[in-house]
């Protein structure tokens, strides 16, 4: 028998005993007490048996309150969309011609970014661009030019013209770090030539590394981007942009990217003052994953601020990092000359330093730093001219050393030497390769402090001097 069914037969019973000893004229109260407590007994032991099967999951009762701390559910987007949509822009460029034949159009979105008149987009909205127009949202047209743009990160900044005395509704710009997975975004935008289309949704996740460039550090949202929303902002739910829309994937449905809006902060001086990036350099190698120190170039600006190995670097700026990529990143979107604030941990305590940051060297200038031709005392990066360098440079096999890089601000860039020179003479010695002219700096120069170069630029030879 099911318990269920006991349960029934003997509450049954207890209720049939109970009337039928009343019927014949009263029963003991001692009875009748215990019959009541065995009733609420079997009562329980019903209750238990049929919540048995719910022990898996919880549910809220009706009398709980459901609300969760900090959780406002949201209702109408329409005030925050009226808010902002005015600063939201549509770019129609027209085109260089392409290979195919033809000049092209191509559209976009953007944001107006001072009431002045400068303009954030995407650099692929205008990389290629014979022409650039602006509609605003009140439908005036403006003619723009660009001030400056960035292959890497995607972003451009660009300048009306003709706006007049009149401010163009600029918009507000957010703290991008501060976005947690959740957070309700809106994008604004122009699909497809659809002015002013609006999608909303969540943060689905940060710091995406999609492979396209070192600076890969994209918010994912599920807010819908489609072609020509490419260049527009990325809203919070304070009307602040931050996110510039750059990017969707080809197979996927409903996925799109954004570059944080603290990237385009840091980047924005640059295009400014530089029209690209030119990208500052501390001269340090580090640790990937927790930004300590493993080496100072000499004569870098981290030399010259006092930054030793084994310093662990916490913060540019203000803004803490704990890996290497963060640490590149915040660096080389500075332009050269920015003096930089780090916060450093040195044997368990934490100190700031103030670094004028140099011009980042060509890529295999750096890795040519770590080679046998570093000749780091003289900021100089060496080669051989083996036979197969000297044929495809037009030299004589082993008839100097090739310069390959030069460390900004070093001894060799000081006096004037440059990648691509070749060094035939040291303190008026001949030497013919890249031991040679070791050996020769390792003899001294008779008690001088100068170091007399000798080099080949095309086909012109002269005196170069280097005081280390």
């Amino acid at each position: 028998m099911r318990p269920s069914s006991l349960t029934a037969w003997c509450l049954l019973f207890s209720l049939a005993f109970i009337t039928a000893a009343q019927a014949e004229g009263g029963l003991n109260p001692w009875l009748q007490a215990r019959a009541r407590e065995h009733a609420v007994w079997m009562a329980k032991q019903e209750h238990r048996s049929e919540a048995g099967a719910l022990a898996l999951w919880q549910e809220r009762p009706a009398s709980q309150s459901p609300d969760i701390p900090d959780f406002v559910p949201p209702s109408s987007l329409a005030p925050l969309i009226r808010a902002v949509e005015a600063s939201v822009v549509r770019i129609s460029t027209l085109n260089a011609t392409s290979r195919a034949g033809g000049a092209g159009r191509s559209a976009g979105s953007g944001f107006v970014l001072t009431p002045d008149g400068l303009v954030v987009t995407n650099n692929h909205v205008v990389a290629r661009a014979q022409s650039i127009d602006v509609g605003l949202a009140d439908g005036r047209e403006f003619p723009a030019e660009v001030v400056g743009r960035d292959a890497s990160t995607d972003v451009a900044l660009l300048r009306l013209r003709g706006v007049g005395a009149t401010p163009l509704p600029a918009v507000y710009l957010g703290d991008s770090d501060r976005l947690e997975v959740g957070d309700w975004v809106v994008a604004i935008g122009n699909p497809f030539g659809l002015d002013h289309s609006v999608s909303h949704g969540m943060i689905s996740a940060k710091e995406r590394v999609l492979g396209v460039d070192v600076f890969d550090d994209f918010i994912q949202t599920d807010a819908l981007i489609n072609p020509g929303n490419s260049g527009g902002p990325l809203f919070n739910m304070r009307g602040e942009v931050v996110g510039v829309n750059t990017a969707i994937m080809s197979q996927g449905q409903g996925i799109g990217f954004a570059v944080p809006i603290n990237l385009v902060k840091d980047l924005l001086p640059n295009l400014r003052e530089n029209g690209r990036l030119e990208r500052g350099w501390l001269g340090l190698k580090v640790d990937d994953a927790h930004a300590v120190v493993k080496y100072v170039y000499r004569r870098s600006p981290a030399a010259e601020a006092g930054i030793r190995a084994g310093d662990q670097v916490l913060a540019v700026n203000g803004k803490a990092i704990d890996s290497y990529l963060q640490l590149l990143r915040k660096v080389a979107l500075l332009a050269p000359g920015t003096e930089t604030k780090l916060t450093l941990m040195r044997g368990g305590t934490r100190q700031e330093v103030a670094v004028k940051l140099a011009a980042r060297p060509a890529p295999e200038t750096l890795q040519a730093l770590e080679g046998p031709g570093n000749m780091d005392d003289l900021g100089l990066v060496l080669k051989d001219l083996s036979p197969e360098v000297a044929s495809s440079l037009g030299h004589t096999a082993y008839s100097g050393a090739l310069v390959t890089g030069v460390v900004p601000r070093s001894p060799a860039a000081q006096a004037g030497i440059v990648a691509g020179d070749v060094i035939t003479e040291v303190n008026r010695r001949r030497v013919k390769d890249v031991a040679g002219v070791r050996a020769t700096l390792a003899m001294g120069n008779g008690g001088g402090t100068n170091v007399l170069i000798r080099v080949q630029r095309g086909e012109v030879q002269q005196y170069l001097t280097m005081v280390p």
